[in-house]
């Protein structure tokens, strides 16, 4: 498998140095890393450069000279294979909305040419409808109507053709009644598509980074939209927590997922590794990360065995997430650092790409 080498190296590099002994007999392949499977996903959600609302259009030239790193890792190979621009206020996209900011409903900044400038170069995209900033809009939009909602998304996916993310981001009473109808509206025109030929026809959610916040969203869309035997969606993204973890705190969260929670009423169905990702902070706050410039001290690098070789505990039958998220390119906040010049991410984002030797375009995805 072509993550091998890597995780050989993780793991022999953590056994205490000693002296060279020439007679001595290699050491056998560790269990774990001979369970490795690929890392199928890495992507980044990606802000513009004014705090995720994508209100202002913007030139390629200029738009290339602060994102260059995403489609060039140093060279000539993307660093990502999924970008997903984030964010579509939904209520803006149910009414249609044409403003200073959105034409018809979508962001302004997300234009056929910015889609383009990744697409061209093998990386998939999608557009994220919602964040928590606009957690009212999405349940003020749901309860005027998931369908047409659903069908104004999927309108949106055609004419880009590109895949959909849900980030409802509702912790008390979220709709999901309507999200099933939004949900059966994009899938009557984009159906569940197994062998990932059809980019339209991506449409994830995101969840908690465990199962104790969003949890009758998480509990639904496990139960329901995120099944081996009877996909509706095709993964789901545990999203970052409220500050970077650790990476045993991050991959604690992770199994809660892997787990379930059957004490919990109703309970929440283990989810299979199969059908998640994990996520860091790539720019967030005011340090530069190693995530974004140290592949070799970053949390990408340290959680991949688990991530690569986590076994299901209840659902699925194939071990290992997959992938890896990275919240967020260019400008997530108004404030702290982002991933432009001269904090680009080559080094930690693009070195974990090589390291993994992430696939280019984003593959079919295991289904169980």
């Amino acid at each position: 498998m072509r993550p091998l080498p890597l995780l050989l190296a993780l793991l022999l590099a953590a056994l205490p140095a000693g002296p060279a002994t020439a007679a001595a007999p290699a050491a056998p392949a560790p269990a774990q890393a001979l369970a490795a499977t690929p890392v199928s996903i890495y992507g980044a959600w990606h802000c513009s450069n004014d705090a995720c609302t994508w209100s202002a259009v913007r030139s390629v030239a200029e738009f290339d000279s602060q994102n260059h790193w995403l489609v060039d890792r140093g060279d000539g190979r993307p660093s990502v294979n999924l970008v997903v621009l984030s964010f579509v206020n939904p209520l803006r996209l149910l009414n249609q909305t044409t403003d200073a900011g959105n034409l018809n409903g979508v962001p302004r900044g997300i234009t056929q040419d910015i889609v383009n400038y990744f697409k061209s170069r093998g990386i998939a995209v999608m557009l994220s409808i919602g964040g928590i900033t606009y957690t009212a809009d999405w349940d003020a939009a749901l309860a005027a109507g998931g369908t047409l909602l659903g069908q104004r998304a999927a309108a949106v996916a055609s004419q880009f053709g590109v895949g959909i993310e849900i980030d409802y981001e509702q912790n008390t009473n979220p709709n999901v009644v309507q999200l099933q109808n939004f949900i059966n509206a994009y899938r009557a025109v984009h159906p569940y598509n197994a062998a990932g030929t059809d980019p339209t026809a991506r449409l994830t959610i995101d969840v908690a980074a465990g199962d104790r916040w969003l949890i009758d969203l998480n509990q639904k869309a496990t139960a329901d939209w995120l099944r081996t035997d009877t996909p509706v969606l095709d993964w789901a993204n545990a999203m970052v927590p409220a500050r970077q973890p650790s990476a045993s705190t991050a991959q604690a969260n992770w199994q809660e997922h892997i787990d379930g929670k059957p004490q919990y009423s109703p309970p929440v169905p283990p989810l299979a590794p199969a059908k998640f990702t994990g996520a860091f902070y790539v720019a967030e706050g005011s340090k530069v990360r190693p995530e974004c410039t140290s592949f070799a001290n970053s949390l990408q690098k340290a959680t991949a065995p688990y991530l690569q070789s986590v076994a299901p505990n209840g659902a699925g039958t194939s071990s290992g997430m997959l992938g890896f998220m990275f919240w967020a390119a260019e400008k997530p906040s108004t404030r702290g650092v982002g991933t432009a010049p001269p904090n680009t991410c080559e080094n930690g984002m693009g070195g974990g790409a090589t390291a993994f030797n992430i696939p280019i375009p984003l593959p079919a995805l295991r289904q169980s």
